[in-house]
């Protein structure tokens, strides 16, 4: 259940990632029309999508390189909107901020009771992108943002909306489009760019965590293999998707053709940003009971006030669910069903694989087998599993009776490191029996690291595999040797030492031959299938579900960058 709940709001998220853009730019957009009366909505939307489909171009150069150039614009933006603030405020009425009183919120409810709540969806509105803060702590530190929040953004927004509620007590027929009504005249058209401008910074900052979002999702196994590409050497959130980049962007034109007015759009902005918020502060209340132990009264405090008063504003905002709040619903509960069903079948698999794993008994035997064929070369066999021998191993055997002179269980592992050295890079160890010439090999790569064009990769892997055999030579027979002597005796060299060099230089030598005879890659094709007395939700789940997913995301070939010309396939079938 908790799995599931995770799984949702991150699906939020995501979702919020498509509903942010359309909202912002559409919004920002659409204050053109007080200067261009001719202008219509349909030519409105049709500007967004332009404003929109580039900023989503220019996703691929990096966060690193965007958030440069769009800090001074957004500091500009909070600056335009306090000053206006405080312009509105002493020019229209200065009694406006009367309303940091909290008595108003009780009159305000006693004067307009149901009226008052269902507002509660608009207001909503004025706290969004608070969501998108823990979302981007993979861009930006902890104090970067809270420092940042309390004050630039917090005070900005109270001057803003202060002046505005002193401009609506004058002029309250203007309350449909305030901000810019409320704008003087002379500072429109910069106001205007900045505000576009904002729109797209708001936009690209919920891109970039929606990014960021799914690369942990990728490396937590929740979710299908996709491109993630580092652009960042200091900042390991720092992250572009290809695939989902294109998603999102194809995703915010359906919604802004679809939905064609900031409105509606708003009206399903509201529930995702909501619903995350509920999520996050269930979540976080079992983290301090459960992790940091944090005082119950505390806890209790926490959760009766942040949650009391996001389950208020949630119940409000479901009201507009026939009025487009279906549609993060929707979107998230696609989400939540690849992810969801991605990660079960994921970790199903991966037991099954350590519960099928090469006895030791199998290998001795193989050593036995007279028949088992020894080809020329090397065999390059991918796996999951960093230990023991993958249960696709005697399928192969079974299936192709033969075996290279070489054959290296390779297993590539990303870990959370800006790089690692070449010398770092490969672990190895030997695979009994030794005759077999059978190794296994960690390949570990850095998330700014490149996995290597193949005949690149080869060559690598093997000088490594040759630093191994010297050094295991030496453990195995020049350590004994120097115990058998007195701790004063100076080494000397003996005619043993002489025969261990000898044998390690021949079993190097013949580990070159066979790298230049040909490299073979063996990759085993997987289907997972429920097994037949299986329940029929599981049969659908995995036999069909699963496997339109897995169909329609990267194959294991593609990331590993496997040439065809060297690729060897094996088809095998996971019953779980």
């Amino acid at each position: 259940m908790l799995l599931l709940i995770t799984i949702l709001g991150t699906s939020m998220v995501i979702g919020d990632g498509v509903l942010t853009p359309c909202i912002s730019v559409l919004s920002a957009v659409g204050g053109i029309k007080e200067s261009a009366k001719s202008l219509t909505q349909d030519k409105i939307v049709i500007i967004s999508v332009v404003i929109l489909i580039l900023l989503f171009s220019v996703q691929r150069f990096g966060t690193d390189k965007v958030g440069h150039s769009f800090a001074p614009i957004i500091l500009l933006w909070f600056s335009f909107i306090s000053v206006i603030g405080v312009y509105n405020i002493f020019k229209h009425d200065v009694r406006a901020l009367r309303a940091f009183n909290p008595k108003y919120i009780i009159d305000y409810f006693k004067r307009n009771g149901r009226e008052g709540w269902i507002s509660l969806g608009g207001v909503v509105l004025c706290i969004t992108g608070t969501e998108a803060m823990f979302a981007d702590l993979g861009h930006f530190s902890v104090m970067a943002v809270q420092i940042s929040f309390t004050t630039i953004v917090l005070p900005s927004l109270l001057c803003a909306y202060t002046g505005q509620a002193a401009f609506l007590t004058k002029f309250p027929e203007h309350v449909a489009d305030t901000f810019y009504k409320s704008t003087p005249h002379k500072v429109y058209w910069p106001m205007f760019v900045v505000a576009v401008l904002a729109a797209i910074i708001a936009s690209q900052a919920m891109i970039s965590g929606t990014f960021a979002i799914i690369s942990q999702s990728l490396s937590l196994g929740c979710f299908p293999r996709v491109k993630v590409v580092h652009t960042s050497s200091k900042y390991e959130g720092q992250v572009y998707i290809p695939e989902i980049n294109y998603g999102i962007m194809i995703a915010c034109v359906i919604v802004t053709i679809g939905f064609h007015d900031a409105t509606k759009i708003g009206n399903a902005y509201g529930i995702a940003v909501v619903a995350v918020m509920v999520i996050t502060t269930f979540l976080l209340t079992l983290i301090m009971l459960m992790i940091w132990k944090t005082n119950i009264f505390i806890i209790g405090l926490f959760f009766v006030v942040f949650g009391g008063s996001e389950l208020i504003y949630l119940s409000s905002v479901l009201e507009k669910f026939k009025q487009g709040g279906y549609f993060p619903l929707a979107v998230s509960l696609v989400l939540m069903i690849i992810m969801g069903v991605w990660q079960y079948v994921q970790k199903k698999r991966y037991m099954f694989e350590l519960q099928n794993k090469v006895s030791d008994s199998y290998m001795r035997d193989l050593a036995m087998n007279h028949e088992l064929k020894k080809l020329p070369g090397m065999g390059f066999l991918y796996s999951e599993l960093v230990q023991g021998i993958p249960p696709i191993f005697p399928h192969f055997i079974s299936n192709i009776p033969f075996i290279h002179s070489v054959l290296m269980f390779v297993s590539i592992k990303a870990i959370p490191i800006s790089t690692v050295a070449i010398e770092e890079r490969f672990l190895f160890r030997q695979v009994e029996p030794r005759e077999h010439r059978m190794f296994r090999c960690v390949v570990r790569y850095g998330y700014n690291d490149v996995i290597e064009e193949h005949n690149e990769f080869e060559r690598l892997l093997v000088e490594h595999l040759k630093r191994f055999i010297r050094q295991e030579h030496f453990f195995l027979e020049k350590i004994p040797t120097e115990q058998k002597r007195p701790s004063s005796q100076a080494p000397a060299t003996s005619q043993k030492d002489m025969k261990s060099h000898v044998s390690s230089e021949e079993e190097i030598e013949f580990i070159q031959e066979a790298l230049d005879k040909g490299v073979v890659y063996l990759l085993g094709e997987i289907d997972v299938v429920a097994e037949q007395k299986s329940s029929i939700v599981k049969k659908i789940v995995i036999n069909y579900v699963y496997n339109f997913i897995k169909r329609n995301f990267r194959q294991g070939e593609n990331i590993l960058s496997v040439p065809h010309k060297k690729l060897l396939k094996v088809g095998m079938t996971y019953e779980i």
